[in-house]
């Protein structure tokens, strides 16, 4: 796909989906297939998300799988989009991200989200209490607080993270608001917007990012990556058959029913599912979204670079079937 690679690198998301008809096991060692796909293909990063509670994630413990990706493969760069910050404790998350680092020096990523990734009762559990205030006003210092445990040790420092001191593991913000590409153009740090499920901000959020940004040592200047969902197949039929697993799974966040990644059906038996307002929701929801022919995704990828300015793509692609899967990632692969 020479369009779009010569303008910006592309990433891999993934929430090591469970399918339907599936198990979590095996969605790991999907998960690790993929990496090593995803490699061979050419993709600059492979990032795991932090879910909880979830019947179709198996990505909950975010470092554990970051560690086996990163076992499995070389080259590409491997880490979290992201780590959900306000369920753990920064020394907790720079030692383990440390430890990461050390194993594997100069292929970790640390992207770090504000939002809890699961329900009320979870982050309950997760956390023992529940400070919506405390959440909001301290997610700023807990970065800052990550990033000198990251950092060279100072003089005096009481608290360190060993093995993380000194490691320098990049660190990224993700987000799908104004909030965090303000904090992200303050810090100075990359920022990655999850456009693949919450789009409506997208373009608000860079233009913010952009005019805001902080140059800082490490970075510069922005760098804006941008989430898209994509399935790429032989037809375009092919691939609007294999995309209703994905608006499946959306309907049924609609209705706040979460579960297994579902089988694809007839992408017309959609409307015997969902009401004209759910349908708008998902569509709404998946805008960003390329969906068809490797032609078809090719212009559509072109599209959303040229709309946003992206300097990089990070591709989500929950296909249930995964040799459809692998197909896809290697369909708009930077090698193929």
């Amino acid at each position: 796909m020479p369009e779009v690679d010569r303008l910006v690198p592309f990433s891999v998301l993934d929430l090591a989906p469970i399918v339907q008809g599936g198990n979590a096991a095996q969605a790991l060692r999907h998960s690790l297939d993929l990496a090593r796909h995803a490699e061979r293909c050419g993709y600059r990063r492979y990032w795991v998300a932090e879910h909880h509670n979830m019947d179709g994630v198996a990505s909950s413990a975010t470092a554990v799988l970051v560690g086996q990706i990163a076992a499995a493969t070389s080259t590409i760069r491997v880490g979290s989009g992201g780590v959900m910050l306000p369920n753990h404790a920064p020394l907790v998350i720079a030692e383990q991200f440390g430890t990461l680092a050390t194993l594997f020096p100069g292929r970790i990523d640390l992207g770090l989200g504000r939002a809890p990734g699961t329900d009320r009762a979870t982050m309950r559990a997760l956390r023992r209490h529940l400070d919506v205030t405390d959440e909001e006003e301290g997610f700023p210092q807990d970065v800052m607080e990550l990033q000198r445990y990251l950092g060279p040790s100072l003089p005096g420092q009481a608290v360190r993270a060993i093995p993380g001191s000194g490691t320098e593991v990049p660190i990224w913000l993700l987000g799908s608001s104004l909030y965090s590409a303000q904090l992200a153009a303050h810090l100075g740090l990359p920022f990655a917007f999850a456009s693949h499920f919450a789009p409506d901000l997208l373009l608000s959020a860079l233009e913010v990012y952009r005019a805001r940004y902080r140059p800082s040592a490490a970075w510069p200047a922005p760098h804006a990556m941008v989430g898209v969902n994509v399935v790429c197949a032989a037809s375009d039929a092919e691939a609007a058959y294999l995309f209703t697993s994905i608006q499946q799974r959306f309907l049924g966040m609609q209705r706040g029913q979460r579960g297994p990644l579902p089988v694809p059906i007839d992408p017309g038996e959609l409307d015997t599912l969902w009401t004209p307002h759910e349908k708008a929701q998902v569509q709404r929801m998946l805008v960003a979204s390329a969906v068809g022919s490797p032609d078809t995704v090719r212009r559509q990828l072109a599209s959303l670079v040229a709309q946003t300015g992206a300097d990089e793509l990070i591709v989500a692609g929950a296909i249930h079937d995964h040799a459809a899967r692998l197909a896809s990632y290697e369909a708009i692969a930077p090698r193929s």
